[in-house]
Formats: C-alpha cells, sequence, structure tokens
C-alpha cells in the first residue's frame, strides 16, 4: 500500500538538537521549533504511551521530520537499529486526501498497523495518523496523515 503524497523522511536521533545541528548548511533555511510529544495511541494490543521530542525542517518539498524517543510502549521507535551514525532512518510519510476510503481499505492489504491516533475527536480540525509496519518488504514503517487543509498550510509554514 503505497498512496497519496509523500512527503516526508523520518529519523530517530538519541540527541535532537545534534541531529538538527546536522542539517545546517545542507539546505536548513529557517531554525526548527522543538516539540515536546506525550501521547497515547492505539494499538493491535490495546493503548500504549509515547513520550518524546521531535522537529520538523523543511528542505524543497521534503520534510524532515526528526524524533527524540524517550518512552515506547510500542517498541516503534526502539526497534529502529543503531547504523552507528547519529541519524537512523525510521519511515516515509504520506498525506492522504480521503481518510475514510483510505482507513476502509488499511485492514485489507498485507502490513500490519503498527499504531494510529485520531485527534479528530479532540479538535475537529485535529489530524489522524498510523503507521504500518511495512519493514519485511520495504525495511521501514510508512506513515499516511490526514489533516484539514488550513494545518497543512501551518506545516508547511513551520
Amino acid at each position: 500500500m503505497l498512496e497519496g503524497m509523500h512527503y516526508q523522511n523520518a529519523y530517530i536521533c538519541d540527541n535532537l538538537e545534534a541531529g538538527i545541528a546536522l542539517f545546517r548548511g545542507r539546505g536548513m533555511t529557517k531554525e526548527p521549533i522543538i516539540i515536546p510529544v506525550d501521547q497515547t495511541v492505539q494499538t493491535p494490543e490495546g493503548p500504549k504511551r509515547q513520550k518524546g521530542r521531535i522537529c520538523f525542517i523543511w528542505i524543497g518539498d521534503l520534510q524532515y521530520e526528526l524524533i527524540e524517543n524517550e518512552i515506547d510502549e510500542v517498541g516503534i521507535y526502539a526497534n529502529c537499529l543503531s547504523n552507528g551514525g547519529p541519524l537512523r532512518f525510521h519511515h516515509i510519510c504520506f498525506r492522504i486526501d480521503d481518510w475514510e476510503d483510505f482507513r476502509a481499505r488499511v485492514d485489507e492489504q498485507e502490513f500490519p498497523v503498527a499504531m494510529e491516533r485520531d485527534l479528530t475527536g479532540e479538535d475537529p480540525n485535529g489530524l489522524k495518523f498510523l503507521y504500518l509496519d511495512a519493514r519485511k518488504v520495504f525495511g521501514h514503517y510508512i506513515e499516511y496523515t490526514w489533516m484539514p487543509e488550513a494545518m497543512w498550510q501551518q506545516i508547511r509554514a513551520m
């Protein structure tokens, strides 16, 4: 299942500031905002906690997400093995236009859902996301997101 608009490559790093430093002089034009994240996501085994810090760096039309993991009850970030460098590739992300149609087909495809969250219950303008575990074919996870256009424009402006 590969669909939507690919707009993001994501990396795990042990030190977010050190990861950000690697992008300076390599196309990063403005300093990213570091966002603390402490959330409960749904998994096949039930609710699990994810806590850490993230930032988004735009270079052209591609967003780089850097993730510093702190608590990973799902194990989705902790299972990203070290490659000896400060950044470890983790997933790509696609933006989906019709979430209901997409979500109805997720359970019929081969990759299991690793985790998902729907923030529209908390905020009608919130986003929805899920991770598929595509490691057996692609070697990484695939994230899919849906968000209102106004939120997309905010993310593009970050």
